[in-house]
């Protein structure tokens, strides 16, 4: 069935979209998605920066000394000056260069996370747009529906031929759905306007494409299997493998970098043999455990956090992939049986009617099945929009973007 849209909503043109396009716009202006590869660059430099010779930037030293500041003035000056690099620890290089390219990796799935979440509300924003959409075809339906009734116990009623109490109950029927039917235009224009919100444009994802029958595009059939693939559980992992990296490095951080130089001396003394002076410097700082003690707390408490979310991941994805099979199932059933109470309500009501123009029903029996009809109608409709969404959230919790 295809639903009109507002007369508001007609004044602004919404082009039809597949919602595998409609996600693809989504994400080229999602904010998250930026925020995330900014931080992916950021962790693949800092595996770059690990490779070099040295595990910081060399330190530059200089003294100045003279007799001045005693008063003897004898001429006794000295100028030093020094270099020196920190140097890497025992496999420190290798374990800081796994740490960077752990979190990387895991920035990197962290955006396959974001574009599912991001599907996911695409989803929700047009599955709002379509019942809203429902709601207001069938507001519009009754509204014309109250209205020729009305308008025949209108003239019914200045002939003599109806009460004023039917007049009356007429009256109060359009109106009812006069208001109705303003209540569907302010609904859909509200959906309307944040799903263009999400997506940069006026733009409408058509999602009654997908059926049940493309459940059968999912990749994966085994729980297990649909666990593993889910990118929740992969960059949970990922997750794991980096405080597992960082363990590691905390371990090869025994001590603070030792630190290698070159010093040079020129001293200027009357008669001196030694004027010029070059040398090497070393400082070796000792283990403590005043400052390994705490390294290694957080480096445990990273990985135990780690360790639990990816637990937690899993079963989230395990619970989150039966919840979405029921769903299915459940939405394929409603579908069904409200479609065929909404065609034996619509039959009822054309009888209804028909038996009150000829004199069998009253007319209040009429309203009240037009009314019904109406209800079931957006029922089926809403049913049928529910049974497309089902559909596309078995295929994104599977895997897929259709």
């Amino acid at each position: 069935m295809v639903i009109a849209t507002s007369g508001q909503g007609a004044a602004r043109p919404a082009r039809s979209l597949s919602f595998h396009d409609a996600v693809g716009m989504a994400w080229a202006i999602d904010p998250t998605r930026t925020e995330l590869q900014v931080g992916q660059h950021g962790a693949a430099q800092r595996a770059s920066a690990a490779g070099s010779w040295f595990a910081g930037g060399p330190t530059v030293s200089g003294e100045y000394m003279d007799d001045h500041a005693l008063g003897s003035n004898l001429g006794y000056t000295t100028y030093q000056g020094g270099v020196s690099v920190p140097l890497w620890l025992p496999g420190q290089r290798s374990a800081t260069r796994k740490v960077a390219s752990m979190e990387a990796a895991t920035l990197a799935e962290q955006l396959n996370v974001a574009h599912m979440a991001l599907a996911i509300r695409v989803l929700d924003a047009a599955a709002v747009e379509r019942m809203a959409m429902a709601r207001l075809a069938t507001a519009r339906d009754l509204y014309e529906a109250m209205s020729r009734m009305g308008a025949s116990v209108g003239r019914a009623s200045r002939a003599g031929e109806l009460s004023a109490a039917d007049r009356q109950l007429a009256e109060a029927g359009t109106q009812n759905a006069r208001n109705e039917l303003a209540l569907a235009q302010e609904e859909e224009e509200n959906a309307r306007t944040g799903l263009d919100v999400l997506l940069g444009q006026p733009a409408m994802p058509d999602i009654t494409q997908y059926g049940g029958s493309d459940v059968s595009r999912a990749r994966f059939t085994a729980p297990r299997d649909i666990e593993d693939n889910d990118p929740r559980v992969r960059a949970a992992q990922h997750t794991v493998e980096a405080a597992e990296a960082n363990m590691k490095l905390a371990r090869r951080s025994f001590m603070p970098n030792p630190e290698i130089g070159v010093d040079a001396i020129h001293e200027k003394q009357f008669g001196s043999p030694w004027d010029d002076r070059v040398g090497l410097n070393f400082s070796i700082p000792l283990p403590s455990e005043v400052r390994n003690a705490p390294l290694m707390a957080e480096a445990r408490n990273r990985l135990a956090a780690a360790t639990s979310q990816q637990v937690q991941a899993r079963r989230m994805v395990h619970l989150e992939m039966m919840r979405v099979r029921e769903r299915l199932i459940t939405a394929t059933a409603t579908r069904q049986a409200s479609a065929a109470a909404a065609a034996s309500m619509e039959q009822r009501a054309v009888a209804q009617e028909h038996a009150w123009r000829v004199g069998e029903a009253s007319l209040d029996t009429a309203l009240q099945a037009r009314q019904a009809a109406c209800n079931t109608l957006l029922a089926s409709l809403r049913a049928e929009v529910e049974w497309h969404v089902a559909s596309i959230r078995v295929l994104i919790a599977t895997g897929v973007v259709p």
